[in-house]
């Protein structure tokens, strides 16, 4: 398979990154080392480039009607410049992938952004379902997108725009000039729990440098740096976010993942009588949240088990937290050990090392 760029990826390889692929694109993974880069979002500012994810555009006065039908929140609620999260669920109660609706023109625009490993199987996924001619748009390719995450970060960027950084509410957008380029969306929205901004804007006309050098002239004397995808991983994971892929798949439904919250039933979708009856009959599973008492890092795999040695389930998501400085996880368990401060094993190597369960997020 051919490794693709992102408008961005010679500035992150001048920079010294350790590249690696990553959903068929080469990527930062780290520039000077996980924990601090993930210290530096969490107490300042930090820069992603998230030009990989994918970007669709439904128009049309049934484009709304399309989109109830494939996802599991309510988007009608959505007013213009809000914006949701939900998911795309399979007709087998699994999850094709998660996403963020945005409400460009109520009724009639809206973007879909999904995660980059999925973007083929999503379209093709609501293709089969647009039977009521809705116009749709695949801009992944031209869309570029950086994620400037922190609790600094929309102080570092409103002098670069006249859009209302400082005043802008968790998941609502704004389109308008940014670092005098036009036609950009920024959202306060993110993948980090650390307050901050996404900047999407069209690959063309030399935009991604104006705007990427923009951006570091203003943030560098604050001590704003470039980020990569390992810091990306440890700050949602701290959140308890789930990673397409880990911690949520096509054969795991949202009651079992902890997002009945996105799981909306005043509407028809896809696997909806799945989901009802979950909610009402409880599942067997769940996925929680655990820190390690024993000391060893859970991985992705590991199995989870009781104190006799009994399999209870499997580690989906593991990392040293910098934050916290101790080990961290998510994984799915048997329902009857998902309550806080029940006492679980993991399984590392041939050892069974005692953790707890706790609350997202960790703390």
């Amino acid at each position: 398979m051919e490794i693709r760029n992102t408008p961005f990826t010679d500035k992150h390889i001048a920079l010294g990154a350790k590249m690696a692929p990553f959903a068929g694109y080469n990527m930062p993974i780290s520039y000077t080392g996980i924990n601090e880069e993930h210290n530096t979002v969490r107490k300042n500012a930090g820069v992603f480039d998230v030009s990989h994810m994918g970007e669709f555009i439904l128009k049309g006065e049934n484009a709304l009607d399309l989109i109830q039908r494939v996802t599991s929140n309510d988007a009608a609620k959505l007013k213009a410049g809000q914006v949701q999260y939900s998911c795309l669920p399979n007709d087998k109660g699994g999850i094709i992938d998660d996403l963020l609706v945005y409400c460009i023109e109520e009724n009639k625009v809206y973007m879909l952004v999904v995660n980059a490993s999925n973007i083929d199987k999503d379209w093709n996924w609501i293709v089969q379902h647009n039977t009521s001619n809705v116009e749709m748009h695949n801009v992944s390719a031209k869309t570029g997108l950086l994620a400037i995450q922190g609790p600094n970060a929309t102080k570092i960027l409103q002098p670069l725009t006249n859009m209302d950084l400082l005043g802008m509410k968790y998941y609502t957008f704004e389109k308008g000039v940014f670092a005098g380029v036009e036609n950009v969306l920024v959202s306060a929205t993110g993948y980090t729990g650390a307050g901050g901004v996404e900047v999407y804007f069209e690959d063309k006309d030399g935009n991604a440098d104006k705007i990427w050098n923009a951006i570091f002239e203003a943030g560098t004397p604050q001590g704003l740096k470039p980020i990569g995808l390992g810091a990306r991983d440890t700050l949602r994971l701290e959140m308890g976010f789930c990673l397409y892929g880990n911690d949520i798949d096509d054969t795991t439904s949202p009651m079992e993942a902890g997002l009945g919250w996105i799981t909306k039933f005043t509407k028809d979708f896809t696997s909806k009588e799945i989901f009802a009856k979950q909610k009402a009959e409880g599942v067997k599973n769940k996925l929680t949240a655990f820190e390690m008492i024993d000391k060893g890092i859970p991985r992705h795999g590991y199995e989870i088990k009781d104190a006799s040695g009994t399999m209870i389930g499997h580690v989906t998501s593991g990392t040293q937290s910098p934050s916290l400085g101790k080990a961290i996880g998510l994984g799915y368990v048997q329902t009857s050990f998902a309550a806080i401060d029940t006492e679980i094993f993991i399984q590392v190597r041939d050892k069974m090392l005692k953790a707890k369960v706790v609350k997202m997020p960790f703390a």
